[in-house]
């Protein structure tokens, strides 16, 4: 009897087993499920934070509103707000975190801190309930898969607070680094400012997404236009006879999804349309399990340090 192949096709008969649906079968199931996608952003006020991640997904998911102002938070704060973007008959459920008053004040000492300290707490609340006796089928992902990170366009090279918080966070979860408003700088200040940027978190050994030396094509370009320079708007423009977002300024109309204007939509790319999954996947694998580890490891000495300490006063 001939043996079943692999590469047959249904029109072979009896040879058909049909593994060839299981890819069917998983999309179906994530369709019902739905998907998760945790981003946070970091950067100082006015660097134009909501309007971008408003601008990425085509809606008001960011916390702050057009015109809305607030103050000045005294200290570095944490503020998320969850939405449920849908599109193609595929949901989303998306929670941005912000954080108001980072890197805002005389003092910034520690500012990273409540940063640091949220994202771990995901974390840490994915493993209390990983390890439950009666856990829940599917544990409520809260895990940030994704840090943008905003840059004043300066033209210099970053700051020593950028690289304070860059160095601590690019520990606990993949971070994607920004030149905040790029139409504020020409393309040869632009170019030679990415540079600066690259060198620096060079010499300072902070690693930005994708964390892994590849040979996928994706990740090369990707790490090519690292920091992606961006303009963010929600403002419509009519430019021959079709509506485009963009910034208006006294030398002309920047595009924001133009690929010749600005880095937006290859970060739109990345981050939705090419390496969402991949950032979700490098969360767990890595930065999860790092955490997870180290937790675990700290848990087990305590405990046989408890227990040595336990069997010397029985001696005695």
């Amino acid at each position: 009897m001939p043996q079943a192949s692999l590469g047959v096709s249904p029109a072979e008969g009896s040879a058909y087993v049909g593994i060839d649906t299981l890819q069917e079968q998983t999309r179906l199931r994530a369709l019902r499920r739905g998907y998760t996608f945790n981003l946070v952003v970091v950067g100082r006020s006015g660097l134009g934070k909501s309007t971008l991640v408003n601008t990425l997904f085509k809606s008001s998911v960011a916390r702050k509103k057009e015109g809305q102002e607030e103050p000045l938070p005294s200290t570095t704060q944490v503020k998320k707000v969850e939405t449920t973007v849908s599109e193609g008959g595929v949901k989303l459920h998306l929670t941005v975190t912000d954080t108001p008053g980072f890197g805002d004040h005389i003092n910034n000492e520690n500012c990273w801190d409540p940063i640091i300290s949220y994202i771990e707490e995901q974390y840490d609340r994915y493993l209390t309930e990983e390890q439950k006796v009666h856990r829940l089928l599917r544990i409520p992902d809260t895990r940030v898969h994704c840090c943008l990170y905003f840059i004043p366009p300066s033209g210099h090279s970053l700051s020593s607070l950028d690289v304070e918080v860059l160095r601590r966070l690019d520990k606990v979860t993949n971070v994607v680094p920004i030149i905040a408003k790029a139409d504020t700088l020409t393309i040869e200040e632009r170019d030679a400012f990415k540079e600066r940027i690259r060198a620096d978190l060079n010499d300072h050994g902070i690693k930005t997404y994708p964390l892994e030396d590849t040979a996928d094509i994706d990740h090369a370009k990707m790490k090519e236009r690292l920091p992606f320079a961006v303009v963010g708007s929600n403002k419509w423009h009519e430019v021959h006879g079709r509506k485009v977002l963009g910034r208006r300024s006294t030398w002309g109309l920047v595009e924001v999804e133009n690929k010749a204007h600005n880095d937006f939509a290859c970060l739109r790319d990345m981050l939705i349309r090419t390496h969402m999954q991949d950032l979700i996947d490098s969360t767990d694998e890595i930065h999860y399990e790092n955490y997870r580890r180290t937790k675990l490891s700290a848990a087990l000495h305590n405990g046989n340090a408890t227990q040595d300490t336990k069997e010397s006063q029985s001696k005695l």
